[in-house]
């Protein structure tokens, strides 16, 4: 038995129809916004502004995918020229960790260079509500925001202070995903689950039990929701799910398949589900000499009709289970199918070892060597 702390992270407020209702859980004054341009274009951002129409709302939707520090540094320009005294991130992956970072600084007069790493952000940000619009990235429920610096390089900024004040989960947002988005976030679920169940650092029995239950829901969800995507309650399963999986690696953080999916993002612009679903077979199949029972003992939650196998049988099933689980969403199995080729080879195994954060997770240990043999099978 080892000692460990836990946080539980935002208080949570979920329901149908929950994302039009957040003017209560802000305090008075103008508010900024953070959403991305194509969720505003389609409407999805309509009902949470509507509910926010007596509050002066300034908007910032200049987020892209893999989302660059410029974004952060625009939002928080405006919301310090409307005088914003808090902030609602709207959107998947990119517009939370845009929002999560830009309340910290507004809040707390930081400058963004001096908070990469883990608890550097020592400060008091604004508050902040995370309103998620896809199952899979967890970012309402963590502690991380992860920023494009420069031409290609992500970095991680990891404190408490980055946790939401609230996270509102409407599944309501989630139906009109397409299949493949459905299908990569709710893998990208899958692997934050996994991988704080299998971390080599920060494992503790809280994190284990909110990533099977996570690991349960969102298996057993997928398909349905690729396949039946106005059935509300798979997605709000897949979305508690999501959220589970959160709060489960904001303290038992991810690792290996992480630090490989990465550089895909970077350089290559592949999305982030997609890009951890590409490394995942790899990735475990190279920590299985450790994490072999960890694997068994996650078979059963993806696959009950293993329960019956031995701890190596299992162990096998699970990594086949995910594979399969992945190509039936509709993901690529291949880095080729994503435009990666042999000779991007070196340039992915030299990225993926600056991932020094996540790579001290994994259960056996990645070298370059390592990275690039796994890159190569994954082609």
């Amino acid at each position: 038995m080892s000692d460990f702390t836990f946080h539980y992270g935002p208080q949570v407020t979920s329901g149908i129809g929950a994302s039009g209702d957040l003017a209560p859980l802000l305090p008075d004054g103008p508010v900024l916004f953070v959403t991305d341009a194509n969720l505003r274009a389609i409407g999805l951002t309509d009902a949470a502004l509507a509910g926010l129409a007596e509050r002066d709302v300034v908007i910032f939707d200049d987020v892209q995918e893999d989302p660059h520090e410029a974004s952060v540094l625009g939002a928080l320009e405006l919301a310090r020229e409307a005088g914003t005294q808090s902030v609602v991130g709207f959107g998947g992956g990119s517009p939370m960790d845009v929002a999560k970072a830009a309340a910290y600084l507004l809040g707390s007069g930081d400058d963004i260079a001096d908070i990469y790493g883990v608890g550097m952000a020592e400060g008091q940000g604004a508050p902040l509500v995370l309103v998620p619009t896809t199952a899979g990235t967890g970012s309402e429920a963590t502690n991380i925001a992860i920023l494009t610096v420069g031409e290609t390089q992500k970095k991680g900024i990891v404190s408490n202070a980055l946790y939401a004040t609230h996270a509102v989960l409407d599944a309501s947002l989630t139906t009109g995903l397409p299949r493949h988005v459905t299908g990569a976030t709710g893998v990208d679920a899958m692997v934050h689950a996994i991988e704080a169940y299998t971390t080599r650092r920060l494992k503790n029995p809280i994190s284990d039990a909110l990533a099977k239950e996570a690991l349960r829901l969102l298996s057993a969800s997928l398909i349905t929701a690729c396949e039946e995507p106005d059935n509300l309650e798979v997605r709000d399963a897949m979305l508690r799910g999501s959220y589970l999986a959160g709060v489960a690696f904001s303290n038992a953080p991810c690792a290996g398949v992480h630090a490989l999916a990465y550089p895909l993002g970077g350089h290559f612009h592949v999305p982030h589900g997609l890009s951890n679903a590409l490394m995942l077979p790899q990735v475990l199949a190279h920590t299985m000499p450790a994490a072999r029972e960890l694997y068994a003992e996650l078979a059963e939650v993806v696959d009950p009709t293993l329960a019956s196998l031995g701890t190596q049988a299992k162990a096998q099933g699970f990594v086949e289970a995910m594979r399969d689980l992945a190509i039936a969403a509709g993901l690529s199995p291949r880095l080729a199918d994503v435009g990666i080729s042999q000779g991007d080879l070196d340039l992915l195994a030299d990225e993926a070892m600056l991932q020094t954060r996540l790579l001290q997770n994994n259960m056996i240990d990645i070298t370059r060597d390592d990275a690039r043999r796994m890159y190569e099978a994954a082609l």
